[in-house]
């Protein structure tokens, strides 16, 4: 730890993050994260607190012996036996590091463990040289340390140190405090404890006020060098702080933390943050900072114009830094006609300015009725507006016979240019059958990506609608839509429709048309 620069993260979400109601985690669970937490290069991996069950002593010994890179931690009360059960735990690991703690505060002391201030720094020297005396890093921490008494806090501190104790972590476990007070506590422990140089200074905040995050950046710039955290800020009650929060305030905003830096692979934070959500079944919130659905997204007409401008105007990180992939503009009510405009070129359209304006306009009444309009709404939008595609290919006659054990067969004739094509062969299904005559009638490279069939009329005669998804030979994805009381007939020109799109717009696009080309 000599590069003073450097902040350390330390992740518990293994252990205080499992703690969050409703996330406990096997054996398994904790093994794959464990293996992403080494993959995000965090520097120490809580791995569990041995002593509460079995399970998680096997747990804790599995992540010891199976993950490299990381040093792996356990938690032990400042108990002999938990120590013994919390050291074995440990056994397999390359790096290692005990944790104990006990609290300290005044609430602490007379309600939950009824012992004077001098039983307090008894016991934890004492736990913490039975400690050090088996493993090399020993961590401390007194427990509510915000509310404890500075004076007294001090004292803690100082003789844990001369005990053995390495890591000094300061944690505000109920989330009471608040930045000013935080780092001026952090402060006063680098003032007044006179062996604080024999230590590093971690923090471990609760998110009970909303303030872990800004308590944790609060420390750091008063010299902490160790962050507590969680992936997604899960934790007990309102949790912990969150590692991808720290991470990507210090990256983004290191001009006022004098170049302090993690470790941690950015790229990782997204992937790691759907895993710990799909495994714990903690729910993202979608306005979650750096790794929540909407982290990257826009919908305000202003933002969009000005992202699509310069990025940076309503962006101050890269989606593609965390893992999140692009920037997504959403087009909603609120949208402008550079967004729209924006979405039809990648869609591949390219519309005068009288047909950008009433695209927009249709655009805006039909935002007023969807909350959001997704891809196919505007194809089909524009679609409508520059007329129907003309039919290059068109059903003439179809016929399917089919029979029980046998394949059905199927024969059809397509018009083409005054010309008449006709196939017939089989394939595993009436549909199937046809889609493949089609294919060889027309020579032409398309490949099925979605179907779909729904019943838009009622009774026995209902009419089926079927819409397709096909990829153009230059990988546009066309949509193409069918509607007839024979749900063959249907599918077929629901198929041709997609087919004759993908020409039409092909060749409107040569002559420099309004359409789109694939």
């Amino acid at each position: 730890m000599n590069d003073d620069k450097r902040i350390f993260i330390f992740d518990t979400t293994l252990r205080d993050g499992e703690q969050s109601p409703g996330a406990s985690l096997d054996e398994k669970g904790k093994l794959e994260i464990a293996r992403q937490l080494a993959e995000l290069r965090v520097d120490i991996i809580e791995g569990g607190f041995p002593i509460t069950s079995p399970g998680d002593a096997l747990a804790v010994k599995k992540i010891a012996k199976e993950i490299k890179g990381p040093t792996i931690c356990a938690l032990a009360r400042t108990i002999q036996k938990d120590i013994d059960v919390a050291l074995d735990s440990l056994k397999p690991a390359k790096r290692s590091r005990l944790h104990v703690f006990i609290a300290t505060s005044a609430i602490h002391r007379q309600y939950k463990l009824n012992k004077a201030k001098h039983e307090i720094i008894r016991i934890a020297t004492e736990s913490v040289k039975y400690a050090r005396n088996r493993i090399g890093e020993v961590e401390f921490s007194p427990e509510d340390a915000s509310r404890t008494e500075p004076e007294f806090l001090y004292q803690v501190l100082e003789s844990v140190i001369d005990a053995g104790a390495t890591i000094l972590n300061i944690p505000d476990t109920v989330g009471y405090t608040t930045p000013f007070e935080y780092g001026n506590l952090i402060k006063g422990i680098f003032d007044n404890v006179p062996n604080i140089q024999k230590a590093i200074v971690s923090v471990h905040c609760h998110n009970d006020l909303g303030l872990a995050v800004a308590n944790s950046l609060a420390a750091i710039k008063f010299g902490a060098r160790q962050i507590e955290c969680t992936i997604n800020g899960i934790g007990e009650r309102a949790g912990n702080a969150a590692m991808e929060e720290i991470v990507m305030a210090l990256d983004t905003r290191g001009d006022i933390f004098g170049g302090r830096y993690t470790n941690i692979r950015r790229d990782q934070l997204c992937k790691a943050s759907r895993l710990v959500s799909a495994l714990t079944g903690m729910v993202v919130q979608p306005n979650k900072a750096v790794v929540g659905k909407n982290a990257f997204t826009h919908e305000s007409g202003i933002h969009q114009d000005g992202l699509l401008k310069l990025r940076k105007t309503y962006e101050i990180m890269r989606p593609q830094d965390v893992g999140f992939g692009e920037t997504k503009l959403v087009l909603g009510k609120h949208s402008g006609r550079h967004a729209l405009e924006n979405r039809l070129l990648k869609l591949g359209y390219k519309l005068h300015a009288k047909e950008l304006e009433k695209a927009y306009n249709d655009f805006k009444i039909l935002a007023d009725k969807k909350k959001e309009l997704f891809d196919e709404d505007i194809e089909a939008l524009v679609d409508t507006q520059l007329a129907s595609v003309p039919k290059t290919y068109e059903l003439i006659h179809l016929s399917v016979a089919t029979e029980s054990g046998k394949d059905p067969r199927v024969s059809l004739r397509l018009k083409y240019k005054g010309k008449i094509l006709s196939a017939e062969g089989t394939g595993s299904g009436p549909v199937d059958a046809a889609y493949k005559l089609v294919d060889k009638l027309i020579s032409r490279k398309v490949k099925l990506l979605d179907y779909l069939i729904k019943s838009v009329t009622v009774g026995k005669d209902a009419q089926g609608e079927v819409t397709v998804k096909v990829e153009g030979d230059l990988g546009k994805v066309i949509t193409g839509q069918g509607l007839s009381t024979d749900i063959i007939e249907a599918s077929v020109n629901a198929y041709l429709d997609a087919i004759n799109k993908i020409l039409y717009r092909s060749t409107s696009s040569k002559k420099g048309s309004a359409a789109h080309g694939v």
